[in-house]
């Protein structure tokens, strides 16, 4: 079912009378010339898609995020890379399917490929836990990361959760554990890291597989360290709040780039990467390329010394007159 958010009904009704005239185009030859009006309604329809989502905020940008219809990891995979192979199982007894990764190419590079997977119909969503790993999940994540840094092949993430599961099973398998081991893990591979939020980036589950040399981020995506129903309940125990709660934790891509916690933002299709999955790939291409030459470039050493320093220097400030 076609999920349509509350600032968008005006977007899908003007939407809805450009395929009534085309179909009445079609239809009836007597209708008469209405391709003059249809290029009204559809400059009208562009129009309207830049006013309301540059105008967004950041819960109705937590919305986008959230959105079914957005592209998930493994869409990703469909259009940036060829001959993927999916490799399953953290070797500990787990399978972990909110977490999916394996080997492709990217521009005849041979790359692994990390990222959450949300699912799309509610069977899938149940099966991959609605993206939300237990620590099997990122105990694979890193099996898989150490297996790049030994090939030496750059690493691509997608983050997309709403964190980390936080059942009591996945708190008595080690939780905490596994995602402190991946960051650890992360820190010390000597191959290029790019990560990418291309929806919702959520608290240590997102923060797992996030600790890139490159950090991008997709224009209407969220990153935060906790949502803004959870600040909401802690903050004011209201859940009315929501609205208030997301603007002042900054999670939207352009407060993080002035932040200075991202490294750059990947504009999204207009209206949403929800409406063109495959065009909202070919801007994330677009933008991975640069980046990933960049890291090719450097050694080893200034890789793990960059990714260091990056991550050691976020959230430093210097107070005036100091």
């Amino acid at each position: 079912m076609l999920k349509i958010l509350d600032f968008e009904r005006e977007i899908y009704a003007v939407e809805n009378q450009i395929r009534e005239l085309l179909s009445l185009s079609h239809m009836y030859e007597g209708v008469g010339d209405i391709t003059h009006e249809i290029a009204k309604l559809k400059k009208k329809l562009r129009h309207m898609k830049r006013d309301v989502f540059n105008g967004l905020n950041g819960w109705q940008k937590t919305q986008v995020a959230r959105h079914p219809g957005r592209p998930y990891t493994l869409d990703y995979c469909q259009y940036l890379f060829t001959d993927f192979i999916e490799l399953n199982g953290d070797r500990h007894g787990g399978f972990g399917p909110s977490i999916v990764g394996g080997l492709a190419r990217f521009d005849n590079q041979s790359v692994l490929v990390i990222g959450h997977q949300k699912g799309r119909d509610m069977q899938e969503k149940i099966r991959r836990n609605f993206g939300m790993s237990k620590p099997e999940g990122y105990r694979k994540a890193q099996r898989l990361m150490e297996l790049a840094d030994k090939f030496r092949l750059p690493i691509i993430t997608f983050i997309d959760t709403p964190g980390a599961y936080p059942g009591i099973d996945a708190e008595e398998q080690g939780q905490s554990e596994a995602i402190a081991r991946n960051l650890i893990v992360m820190s010390r591979l000597r191959v290029p890291i790019i990560a990418i939020v291309i929806g919702e980036g959520g608290s240590g589950g997102a923060l797992a597989i996030g600790m890139g040399n490159r950090v991008l981020m997709l224009e209407h995506a969220v990153y935060s360290v906790i949502s803004p129903e959870g600040c909401a309940s802690i903050l004011w125990e209201n859940q009315d709040k929501v609205a208030q709660a997301a603007e002042a934790m900054s999670l939207t891509a352009q407060s993080l780039l002035q932040h200075g916690v991202i490294d750059e933002i990947i504009p999204e299709p207009l209206g949403g990467a929800h409406r063109n999955h495959k065009r909202a790939a070919i801007l994330v291409k677009k933008a991975l390329r640069p980046h990933l030459r960049s890291l090719l470039a450097m050694s080893p050493e200034q890789r793990v010394q960059q990714r260091y320093e990056k991550f050691r220097n976020l959230g430093v400030f210097q107070e005036e007159g100091s």
